[in-house]
C-alpha cells in the first residue's frame, strides 16, 4: 500500500481548516490514508521571516472576505473567532499526545478542535477549552490537561515543528504525497490529479 499523505496545518488556519473537511476523502478516493500534523506557523515565521496574514496590510483584509466566501461555497460550519490569530500550542500539544495512543482518535480530535475554532468561534488557545473539547469526544479532561504541561508532549511538538521546516512546510494546509509538496487550500484540485495520474 502507498504511504500516507501528510497533512501538516495550524489551528490558527482557516484555509487549513477548509482542507481538513475534504483531505481525508480526497485522498480516499485514491486509497491513501492521511497524518494529520500539527505544526506552529509561528516557529516557521522565524525561518521565513513572514507575519501572520492577518497582520498583513491588505492581505489581511483579504484573508477575512475569502474565508467567508470559501466556507459559503463549502456549505461549512464557519465563524470568525475573537481571538485571531490563535496560539495553537495548546490544541497541537494535546493531538500530538494522542498521536502516541491512536493515531485515528488524534485525527478526530484535530478535526473537532478545528471546528471547535472554525465552525464555532471559541477559543481553543484554553486549556479548559481543548479538555472540553477532548471530554466531548470521549476522553479524560483531566488527562489531556495533564498532558498539555507534560516535557515529553512538549518535545514531540518542537520535534514535529523542526521536521516540517526540515522538509519544506512553510504554511498552512501543506500536503505533502510522498515528496511532492503542495501549500494551500486552492492546490486541493492539483493533489487530486497528481493522485489521479501519478504526477507529471
Amino acid at each position: 500500500m502507498a504511504d500516507p499523505i501528510d497533512f501538516y496545518f495550524d489551528f490558527a488556519s482557516p484555509y487549513g481548516y477548509f482542507a481538513s473537511l475534504q483531505i481525508d476523502e480526497l485522498a480516499a478516493r485514491h486509497g491513501r490514508a492521511v497524518t494529520w500534523r500539527p505544526i506552529l506557523l509561528g516557529a516557521v515565521f522565524k525561518v521565513t521571516g513572514m507575519k501572520p496574514n492577518l497582520e498583513q496590510p491588505l492581505r489581511g483584509e483579504y484573508l477575512t472576505h475569502d474565508a467567508g466566501r470559501i466556507a459559503r461555497l463549502l456549505g461549512c460550519p464557519f465563524r470568525f473567532p475573537d481571538v485571531m490569530p490563535v496560539n495553537a500550542v495548546n490544541p497541537s500539544r494535546a493531538v500530538w499526545w494522542l498521536m502516541e495512543r491512536s493515531e485515528a482518535q488524534a485525527r478526530r480530535l484535530a478535526a473537532a478542535l478545528y471546528h471547535a475554532h472554525w465552525g464555532e468561534g471559541r477559543d481553543i488557545s484554553r486549556p479548559d477549552v481543548v479538555a472540553e473539547v477532548a471530554a466531548a469526544n470521549g476522553h479524560d479532561a483531566a488527562g489531556v490537561t495533564a498532558a498539555l504541561q507534560d516535557p515529553a508532549v512538549k518535545d514531540r511538538l518542537r520535534t514535529e515543528v523542526d521536521a516540517a521546516v526540515s522538509r519544506g512546510v512553510f504554511g498552512s494546509p501543506f500536503v505533502m504525497v510522498d515528496d511532492e509538496p503542495f501549500w494551500g487550500w486552492d492546490r486541493l484540485p492539483m493533489v487530486e490529479r497528481w493522485l489521479e495520474t501519478g504526477g507529471w
